[in-house]
């Protein structure tokens, strides 16, 4: 037997142990040394295993501490005070295989209609929330998420305000991260801290507003980042919807209309997720540079890129200062953290953005900034990035292969390329309703993809499915109440 079918036959254990009960949330697991001992296997393969059971969230591992069963992969526990479970497994056709693993469809095998947890019946188990915007927040270490705190809490007191752009540390190292992983460097005076992108969207049209002296007009993608066009217009800005193509944001329309600035998601468009590719980037910054055009780059989710090559930020090519780039930590980290960063380019738009930030004052407190500042730079943040970018990894290989052999027609994926979300789409009569309020009946909470849109009847037929903080197991249940959903539209009004 090869290592990638030991490899399988240890997963297959653990799944069917977890399904049928035998293993609950929160039991350990044996260490990878000790089953590796205990099946005559090599460690290496136990390793795989699990971490491959950690990227299909059915198990959570931390450096020095016990892999255990993660809550929502199988049923309820705690199991306190049941006897030890041995993962003693064999060669599947072994004839002393006492645990039947080479039949695939035992009692228990998630491939299973029939097995424990895969019912359909939702009487007895909680929503699952896919509702996009939410991270796999409990998956960063435990240790290095209470070391940053620590560092925030060992930090003296000082008699002072906070600096309006935010604390000098967190900006070195978000200068350095930028450097790493989106291709350019800026200078530190060129990076100032928001409490959120919403708060760092309403901050350039305040600046934007106070250097025209007039309401800015700003261009946004539709369908697209709706919270962020309502901060928009909040802070006086008249939003210009554009529509959204197989590239991005339609240029030729966006040629057509005159405009202060536009807002794109270039690496991976929201919601729809298309890549602007890099010819499109470059025009886009001539049409820009031609015209005293502010591009506001929205690259909210740029860390998770599933198929394909990195793709550089639109800041890595302008070389006119014509971008404004907005990251931050609500998906990499935790939306409730509140914390963002603008990036400005030198010149008269940098100047009015930080001096909109100084009359607004710090909106993010200096603990949770020197407490980020810790995990950028002690390389715990990366270290997460690795871990969950394995994990929504392995959610979408499991999304495109349920919806590639789902049978139902016209049925189509997109936004698969990266990020934490996928929009499925469908054609004929306005059924999206029926399809959000079956699922709903049903225990799953999706987005519906015209609340995205700012001309409505633009996108057709879509919900939004975010996979982020969701199990393998509620992402399996979530998918095939949908597709039921989809696939009994016809039977309900539209």
């Amino acid at each position: 037997m090869d290592q990638s079918s030991k490899v399988s036959v240890v997963v297959a254990r653990v799944r069917s142990l977890v399904h049928d009960g035998t293993l609950r949330a929160g039991d350990p697991l044996p260490s990878t040394r000790a089953l590796a001992a205990e099946l005559g296997v090599a460690r290496g393969t136990v390793v795989a295993a699990y971490d491959q059971l950690d990227g299909e969230g059915y198990i959570r591992t931390r450096p020095g501490a016990a892999a255990r069963v993660l809550a929502g992969s199988g049923v309820p526990g705690p199991s306190t005070g049941r006897a030890p479970v041995h993962l003693h497994a064999v060669v599947p056709g072994d004839t002393n295989d006492p645990v039947g693993l080479a039949d695939p469809s035992r009692p228990g095998d998630p491939s299973d209609p029939g097995a424990p947890g895969n019912s359909g019946d939702p009487g007895d188990r909680a929503v699952v929330d896919c509702r996009p915007g939410i991270p796999a927040v409990s998956a960063i270490s435990d240790r290095d998420w209470r070391a940053a705190w620590r560092a925030a809490a060992d930090t003296p007191l000082r008699n002072a305000l906070s600096d309006p752009a935010g604390l000098t540390a967190l900006r070195e190292q978000l200068v350095a991260q930028l450097g790493l992983a989106r291709g350019f460097t800026p200078s530190v005076a060129q990076v100032i801290v928001a409490a959120g992108t919403s708060e760092a969207l309403s901050l350039v049209a305040e600046a934007l507003r106070a250097r025209l002296g007039r309401a800015p007009r700003i261009a946004v993608e539709d369908p697209g980042y709706r919270s962020g066009h309502r901060a928009l217009t909040s802070a006086g800005a008249e939003v210009v919807p554009v529509p959204v193509g197989a590239d991005g944001i339609d240029l030729t329309v966006l040629a057509r209309i005159p405009v202060d600035a536009v807002l794109v998601s270039p690496t991976h468009q929201y919601p729809l997720g298309s890549v602007m590719p890099v010819g499109q980037r470059r025009a886009l910054l001539a049409h820009a540079a031609a015209t005293g055009t502010v591009v506001l780059e929205d690259d909210y989710d740029s860390e998770f890129r599933h198929r394909g090559n990195p793709v550089p930020a639109l800041a890595a090519l302008d070389t006119d200062g014509v971008v404004v780039h907005l990251g931050g930590f609500s998906k990499t980290l935790d939306p409730r953290l509140r914390c963002a960063y603008v990036v400005v380019p030198s010149g008269a738009v940098g100047a009015a953005v930080l001096a909109a930030r100084t009359a607004r004052g710090a909106v993010v407190a200096e603990p949770v900034q020197v407490a980020l500042a810790h995990l950028l730079r002690t390389g715990a943040f990366r270290r997460h990035l690795g871990r969950v970018r394995r994990d929504y990894t392995h959610r979408r290989e499991r999304i495109a292969v349920r919806l590639a052999t789902s049978g139902v027609p016209g049925l189509e994926a997109r936004a698969l390329t990266g990020g934490l979300h996928a929009v499925l789409t469908w054609p004929g009569p306005g059924t999206r309703a029926a399809v959000l309020a079956r699922a709903a009946a049903d225990g799953v909470l999706v987005a519906d993809l015209a609340d995205y849109e700012t001309v409505r009847g633009r996108s057709g037929n879509g919900v939004v499915l975010g996979y982020g903080a969701v199990t393998l197991p509620e992402l399996d249940r979530a998918l095939d109440v949908v597709l039921a959903a989809v696939r009994a539209r016809g039977a309900d009004p539209g």
